[in-house]
């Protein structure tokens, strides 16, 4: 058996796997450091991420003998990955990593499986393969039995097959071993494998490229940035577990936001919120299959409320109890503990989660391109969501940010609730309901009534003038980062003199160079150390909306400029030395990403 491979600090420069039901995140020396089975919000069984200083546990490596240089890329329009690993000899190996999905047999295929494929390019290449998945958040590892060309590993409840025409003895042994031809490794559900090992992976692999070349062509990506807008495309429907339509935040937990900020937290789940966020950028570009699945989520979701309060978040089967705990087990990452399982906030009172219910499902009763097109029955069930977004739009939340130790009565979540009752009335006025569109249309106006009354403050300007913005609470006049969606939300006109005032203000309170923060007042857990990656791209959005085009440009480019190799951003980043931070990858910096480019780019009609 070889020694452990030297410890490195664990990085986000990670590059995602998928299949719309599992996951996995790959890093520079072709290890599967996280991913979890049988869903995102399970077991990780591969958790070296978190695993700190335990170098060879919880993850699956190959590992090339005299290893010099390491180079990553995904084929093109696709999220399989190819690592080319180069030694000091010249001997080189590609690894191809992907999580098999293709429709067949009437259904899609998107198995609890990892696929890898290892072929010699250069020289005699000499590797090592480690497999070492563990159980119950790194509480061991888990055990085995061998087969004559493959492995099981017991998972508690379950097990996983490795599959694989390398040699087995070497793999369990963990020893260094000539590749001299192509070799298939398929870690898939306890069964027997059917079919000729190399052949039917080969098929896979090419069924999977042949599927996301053909979704991505679907797409209608701006002129500008298109890579950039795909690749984020691609990773936000990882993101969705298409059994249910539900969306997570993030494929990880615990990533800190800050190094040892103890702000560490499970995103594994579907925030209301963060959802709204992903499929309203996605709807941008046409990916109407992630809308339909989501907006299926949505109404099981408001059928279990029956008409009571709506969480912040679920699992992604709906489950409403996340209770949160920790991991004993697992360091964290880079040692920064602890790792949180579950997520409190579900016990949460925020508000704002009505408009954003409303919101993505209105889209249901306009578009003709759904293969559901929603009808009287649904609106009689959005309904039942706007009262309470009524009854809820002058009460103190948690807010968007999920303060734990305070509640207000915040602007962004009573605007979420106007922009609900405005959305409703032209639902019921598109289906020809005057009656209830004329009731909807006098609530939003209440609201926003009671909004202007209570969220506007005067001060006096610079010329000595009087002038007017909002705050971002009733009761209190702080600054936050989500007065700049009062533009997005169509609560006020980019030339509204109350935007104006109200944009100066936050940038002057939040911006801190290129980047945004939250907010800037101290919250449960001290001031803030980094910035929060969707806030800047919600500047930049707003620049672009005052017709500040040039300015929204070059910070664009800057933000981009901050992604990792694999083309994506984390949840927050440190200011000073641009590292990333929080939970990876994050849905609302790739949202960020797709609106701005969205918004920005020059037209096709450029290059006819």
């Amino acid at each position: 058996m070889q020694p452990a491979s030297p410890v490195q600090p664990a990085s986000l420069d990670l590059w995602p796997i998928g299949n719309c039901q599992v996951s996995g995140l790959v890093d520079e020396r072709a290890a599967l450091v996280w991913g979890c089975v049988p869903r995102v919000d399970g077991d990780p069984t591969f958790c070296a991420l978190l695993n700190h200083d335990r170098a060879d546990e919880g993850l699956w490596r190959f590992e090339l003998e005299g290893q010099v240089r390491s180079s990553q890329h995904y084929e093109h329009n696709t999220p399989i990955l190819v690592t080319r690993l180069e030694a000091g000899d010249g001997s080189a190996v590609e690894i191809t990593d992907f999580c098999p999905r293709y429709e067949g047999a009437g259904r899609m295929y998107r198995p609890v499986a990892f696929a890898r494929i290892v072929r010699p390019v250069a020289g005699v290449p000499r590797l090592t393969v480690t497999l070492s998945p563990m159980v119950h958040y790194g509480e061991r590892m888990a055990e085995t039995t061998r087969g004559t060309n493959h492995i099981r590993y017991l998972l508690g409840e379950q097990a996983l097959r490795l599959s694989t025409d390398a040699p087995i003895g070497y793999i369990l042994e963990r020893r260094t071993y000539r590749v001299e031809s192509d070799q298939h490794f398929f870690l898939g559900p306890d069964e027997p494998f059917t079919g000729n090992l190399r052949s039917e992976v080969r098929r896979m692999e090419a069924q999977t490229r042949k599927y996301w070349r053909l979704w991505v062509r679907s797409l209608a990506t701006p002129f500008e940035w298109q890579e950039e807008v795909i690749r984020c495309a691609i990773t936000l429907k990882l993101c969705q577990h298409e059994e249910t339509g539900a969306i997570v935040a993030a494929l990880t937990t615990s990533i800190p936001e800050a190094p040892h900020s103890m702000r560490n937290w499970d995103y594994r789940y579907c925030w209301i919120r963060d959802s709204y966020y992903t499929v309203q950028a996605l709807n941008r570009l046409g990916a109407l299959d992630v809308l339909e699945k989501y907006l299926a989520y949505l109404r099981n979701i408001v059928d279990d409320a029956r008409g009571g309060q709506i969480q912040p978040l679920y699992s992604v089967m709906g489950v409403a109890e996340l209770e949160e705990g920790t991991a004993p087990h697992l360091p964290g990452y880079r040692g920064m503990g602890p790792v949180r399982v579950g997520n409190a906030a579900y016990r949460q009172v925020q508000h704002d989660c009505y408009g954003q219910i409303v919101l993505p499902t209105a889209q249901g009763f306009f578009d003709k391109r759904l293969l559901r097109m929603a009808d009287e029955g649904d609106l009689a069930s959005l309904e039942q969501v706007g009262e309470m977004a009524w009854k809820m739009h002058d009460q103190p939340d948690a807010g968007l940010w999920e303060f734990r130790t305070r509640a207000e009565v915040h602007t962004y979540s009573a605007v979420m609730s106007w922009a609900a009752c405005d959305r409703l009335a032209n639902v019921a006025e598109h289906l020809g309901k005057p009656d209830r569109a004329a009731f909807w249309r006098d609530r939003a106006a209440r609201i926003r009534t009671r909004i202007e009354h209570e969220a506007l403050v005067a001060e006096e300007g610079d010329d000595g003038g009087t002038i007017t913005r909002f705050k971002a609470s009733f009761e209190t006049d702080y600054l936050d980062a989500s007065l700049l969606q009062l533009l997005e939300l169509r609560f006020c006109e980019a030339d509204d003199p109350r935007f104006v005032a109200t944009f100066e203000a936050v940038q002057q309170a939040l911006r801190r160079g290129e980047h945004m923060l939250r907010y800037a007042a101290e919250d449960d857990f001290g001031l803030p150390e980094t910035a929060f990656n969707f806030c800047t791209f919600w500047l930049i959005d707003a620049l672009a909306r005052m017709g500040r085009n040039e300015e929204a440009r070059a910070l664009f480019g800057t933000m981009l400029g901050h992604r990792t190799r694999s083309g994506l951003l984390s949840e927050d980043i440190d200011i000073a030395t641009g590292e990333l931070w929080g939970n990876f990858p994050q849905t609302y910096s790739l949202v960020g990403v797709i609106n701005c480019a969205s918004l920005l780019s020059k037209s096709w009609s450029t290059v006819r």
